[in-house]
């Protein structure tokens, strides 16, 4: 489906928060296939579609085939996950896995509730809309064959969680990090602390290197820009900028990458190694964490 072209505003009302929502709204639809759909094939079971939103939002449908139940992570546009599903025909759509509240990640679950009964919604904060089962740290629970475990990463939002998914049949691993972990990145400290990230990057450098992160946003070229400027002479961050360059040339998702691949470009997760403490001018992982956070909030590459 293409994208809309909105570009007329003579109709939108003149009262300035009027036009400032329904602009908005207008610059979502346009912009909601930033990226190609594409599909992620773990197992002969799983299948894992990624499905652009918004700006820059990513949604995931993973769907069981032995089952045929189907699980959508963040469903900020419900009619594109819909659309989704009924085009797999004979697939169940039963589970909505929500990382955080904040309306570009929650906004779509009453929607889809309202369209499609009987989901369970999971989520680790009161404030996610249609929440049916609250998370914390290591609940586990399955979809179908799928086992997942609720990896609670506090920092971007006080309820954020990490949904760690295996399976009998899988090839990889999946881990989907919502605004906690990017691709070649992390999510600002809007609730918490440097510390807390820290803990939170430890947490998911811990998983299978070989598991596949499916992050919240496509910010993977600005991010590594800054990685690049942290680590100059990092070969694997411009090998990696490259690599994301060309994709986004094409229109296509950076994602997914992989824990190995994070742990050689992501700064965020090498606070512990002298090239990206030399950058911050500590020698303390948190205090690095802490400084690159703050440079990165007003980071500006060279073009």
């Amino acid at each position: 489906m293409s994208c809309l072209a909105w570009r007329s505003s003579a109709l939108l009302p003149r009262h300035r928060k009027h036009r400032h929502l329904i602009l908005s709204g207008l610059r979502a639809v346009r912009r909601s296939c930033h990226s190609n759909s594409t599909w992620s094939r773990h197992s002969s079971d799983m299948r894992i579609q990624i499905l652009s939103a918004l700006d820059d939002n990513y949604m995931y449908l993973l769907t069981d085939e032995k089952s045929k139940q189907a699980a959508i992570v963040d469903p900020v546009d419900p009619d594109k996950v819909i659309a989704a599903v009924n085009s797999l025909g004979g697939i169940r759509l039963t589970t909505v896995l929500t990382t955080h509240h904040h309306w570009d990640h929650a906004g779509g679950n009453e929607k889809l509730c309202s369209k499609v009964k009987d989901l369970t919604v999971y989520g680790g904060d009161d404030r996610i809309p249609a929440m049916t089962k609250k998370l914390k740290q290591g609940d586990t629970f399955k979809i179908g064959d799928m086992h997942v475990r609720a990896m609670h990463t506090p920092c971007h939002t006080s309820g954020h969680i990490c949904y760690y998914i295996t399976s009998p049949s899988l090839d990889t691993p999946a881990v989907f990090t919502g605004d906690t972990l990017f691709v070649g990145g992390c999510g600002r400290f809007f609730e918490g602390t440097a510390e807390q990230m820290e803990h939170a990057m430890s947490a998911l450098a811990q998983l299978d290197p070989t598991t596949k992160v499916y992050c919240g946003h496509e910010y993977t070229v600005s991010n590594l820009k800054f990685a690049v400027h942290v680590e100059p002479d990092n070969k694997d961050v411009v090998d990696k900028l490259a690599s994301a360059e060309a994709q986004r040339a094409a229109s296509n998702p950076t994602v997914p990458s992989d824990i190995r691949g994070e742990l050689l470009y992501n700064p965020f997760m090498r606070t512990s190694f002298p090239s990206v403490q030399k950058h911050a001018g500590c020698d303390d992982s948190i205090k690095t964490m802490e400084y690159l956070r703050e440079e990165k909030n007003s980071f500006k590459p060279k073009l």
